[in-house]
């Protein structure tokens, strides 16, 4: 004689308690499988930007538009009428760091979608890293970021941009930004993981986008400030990257808002990173 044994089936909050827990073997999981979880992952976020091209419209069209408009609308008040080659050789260098921060906005949104459609439940639910899915997200805009950089920097060069310094400058400028880009997509990837939703993902971000990339040296050069806004500028770390990407494109002292723009980034990850990585465990 059979016995048949029946299962209580799984009700929702079962499912995300055991989504929060996930595996009994993550702390398991060494260096070699994190890299191989995060190669995996990113191949599939490639592959998502593959079947839907228009998520690479801001991208491509955000570096053309922006230094059109601030170099035709603005070069020839900050410069000098007729002078915009000069105002190229400024603006540039900075708009690098804030291409940065508005892509380091949609991870942000897009972290929070996620959530909404199920898809980190379902890598929750598997025996990988925690931080492998986030990683992997930073790793694929930072590759978004570079193209956006390299749209940028090519228009610059039709507008009369040039490299006073040298091709290595130029990288590390570049360098630069990514490092300091990737520690901000850490903040909004936190912001995604605690709002409700993408568009106040979205209201938030700007509100902190908008004081930190005009009220920097970006776009204007801060003597032209008044005082209280020159002492912001000055602790902007926006501001400082500005400066480091400046100086090594155009030449000039760069060792002190390098290291302040290190030290931001380095800041900035350690203590948004755990707290990200918890956070995407602990969501319900």
């Amino acid at each position: 004689m059979s016995t048949v044994t029946t299962s209580k089936p799984s009700t929702p909050a079962t499912v995300s308690a055991a989504a929060a827990v996930g595996p009994a073997d993550e702390g398991r999981i060494g260096l070699r499988g994190n890299l191989r979880h995060i190669g995996a992952l990113v191949r599939r976020n490639t592959l998502q930007i593959k079947q839907d091209p228009e998520s690479m419209f801001d991208v491509v069209f955000m570096p053309i538009i922006f230094t059109l408009l601030f170099v035709f609308v603005f070069g020839g008040a900050i410069s000098g009428k007729g002078q915009q080659e000069a105002y190229v050789n400024y603006v540039v260098p900075g708009l690098m760091a804030m291409m940065g921060m508005n892509i380091a906005m949609g991870v942000g949104t897009g972290v929070n979608d996620d959530f909404k459609k199920g898809v980190m439940d379902r890598f929750r639910s598997m025996p990988i890293a925690r931080s492998s899915v986030l990683i992997a997200k930073i790793v694929v805009e930072l590759g978004r970021m570079m193209v956006a950089i390299a749209i940028l920097l090519a228009v610059g060069f039709m507008l009369g941009l040039s490299i006073k310094t040298s091709v290595l400058d130029l990288f590390l400028s570049i360098g630069l930004s990514a490092v300091f880009g990737a520690s901000l997509m850490w903040i909004f990837i936190l912001l995604g993981l605690t709002m409700k939703t993408a568009q106040a993902v979205q209201g938030m971000a700007m509100l902190v986008l908008m004081p930190l990339q005009f009220g920097s040296s970006i776009f204007a050069p801060p003597s032209t400030m008044p005082g209280w806004l020159q002492t912001f500028t000055d602790y902007n770390p926006l501001s400082n990257l500005a400066d480091a990407a400046r100086g090594l494109i155009n030449g000039g002292a760069v060792a002190h808002p390098v290291w302040v723009t290190l030290a931001w980034s380095v800041a900035i990850t350690l203590v948004t990173m755990p707290l990200a990585v918890r956070k995407f465990r602990q969501k319900t």
